[in-house]
């Protein structure tokens, strides 16, 4: 094959398709999962701040280090293994074990995460989950046991996966603090399907916890909102009944327009997110063929019936934030407009006096050239009957004779002197 360029980016995007694999478990085992997020600390990097607390606790136990910038991990953590994750806003943790405890969901195997390390942790604990892998037992011990770990009325059991397994879980955090999720796997099925029932339950857990997050965010802008909404109303309402202090309104209007623009600037993100994580939710779920067990409502009812009014509440919000900001840039079209009216109203009537003014002004200029046409010719029939006075006695006449035959052409010669003078300055 003759040599051609790579794209420097070929082989990183094709490895990423395959950079998170599912783990593999056998039955009757367990799994402890951890989920922290991103505190967003100004000044501090959080890849490398999530890569030195995945470090410190590489070397508690002595195993390897992950390459430098990298996003996930998986490798042996003494008798146990480690699966690590880093995304865009938290990192999870999830260390598989091996046997079963004989206590269900006993809040000790969460110890197997130091405390120290814990406390050290660079973000907040978004969930936490432990996980029991079963055998398929006779559906009388399933239920059995389903009674004692999980709250009745919010257990979700359904079978997934072409009857591979049986997997249950109510979303309540119990007194530990953690989730809890059994998984009860049918006779045959192997440790790869097993290992991805595991990673689409953790994967539902931390992407529904996370969506929450957008559900937190709407309620804290609801009474803003409204409050912005209220003032929205009442200032449109005064458009139409005073149009006096357009500019004024305009300034209020103008005040509202940009804390809206900054509301949807900050919730632009998380709004955004929890979209996303929503769709992964319902993905992930589809992905589990779900049929319903014993007659209990499966994890798509649940989240139904729970999460998916969470979810249209927060979208309810975005909409509405982003029609308050609709709203308030064409209530400050229609009062930009109205103030360009009465401005230009204000400028006729400013151009009209400007205009009568300048009317005014010739009148007195040609008043005044009038005027001036007079006494020039005053002066110059003086200066012309002194000049021609001596020829008073050749001639035979009188002074006031000659003082009246020269009057009208010295008038007539300053008339159009002036009109000349004038007609260059207006050249």
């Amino acid at each position: 094959m003759p040599p051609i360029q790579d794209h420097p980016l070929r082989f990183q995007l094709s490895n990423e398709l395959h950079a998170r694999p599912s783990p593999t478990l056998t039955t009757g085992s367990r799994a402890v999962f951890l989920a922290l997020k991103h505190r967003n600390v100004a000044g501090v990097d959080a890849v490398q701040a999530d890569l030195d607390h995945l470090i410190m606790l590489l070397d508690r136990y002595g195993a390897a280090h992950p390459q430098p910038g990298a996003t996930h991990y998986f490798g042996k953590l003494g008798k146990h293994r480690l699966k690590w994750e880093r995304h865009t806003e938290f990192v999870t943790f999830t260390l598989l074990v091996d046997g079963l405890s004989d206590r269900a969901f006993d809040a000790a195997d969460f110890a197997l995460f130091p405390e120290d390390w814990l406390a050290a942790a660079p973000g907040l604990r978004i969930t936490s989950c432990l996980l029991r892998i079963e055998p398929q037992h006779d559906a009388g011990i399933i239920r059995e046991k389903l009674s004692e770990w999980f709250v009745r009325e919010s257990l979700a059991a359904s079978s997934v996966l072409d009857s591979s397994g049986v997997i249950a879980g109510d979303f309540h955090i119990d007194e530990a603090g953690h989730s809890r999720f059994a998984l009860f796997i049918a006779d045959g099925v192997g440790q790869g399907r097993t290992g991805r029932i595991l990673q689409r339950l953790f994967e539902i857990e931390t992407y529904k916890a996370n969506s929450m997050l957008g559900l937190a965010k709407s309620r804290e802008l609801s009474k803003r909102m409204g409050s912005l909404d209220f003032e929205l109303t009442q200032l449109m309402s005064q458009m139409q009944t005073n149009g006096d202090d357009a500019v004024g309104q305009l300034d209020e209007l103008l005040r509202i327009s940009a804390e809206l623009e900054a509301l949807q600037a900050k919730t632009s993100f998380r709004f955004g997110a929890t979209g996303a994580y929503e769709a992964i939710v319902n993905q992930r779920i589809q992905a589990l063929r779900e049929v319903p067990w014993e007659g209990r409502q499966t994890l798509a009812e649940f989240m139904m019936r729970r999460f998916d009014p969470a979810m249209r509440t927060v979208k309810a919000t975005q909409a509405r934030l982003e029609t308050m900001s609709e709203r308030a840039v064409r209530a400050s079209q229609l009062l930009r407009t109205r103030v360009d009216v009465d401005r230009s109203a204000q400028n006729q009537k400013l151009l009209e006096s400007m205009n009568k003014r300048a009317d005014l002004q010739l009148r007195l200029q040609q008043t005044v050239e009038g005027l001036s046409v007079v006494a020039i010719s005053y002066y110059a029939v003086s200066l012309a009957s002194y000049l021609l006075y001596p020829l008073t006695g050749v001639a035979g006449t009188s002074k006031e004779l000659l003082t009246a035959a020269v009057t009208l052409p010295v008038v007539l010669f300053v008339l159009w002197m002036v009109r000349r003078i004038r007609g260059h300055s207006q050249e």
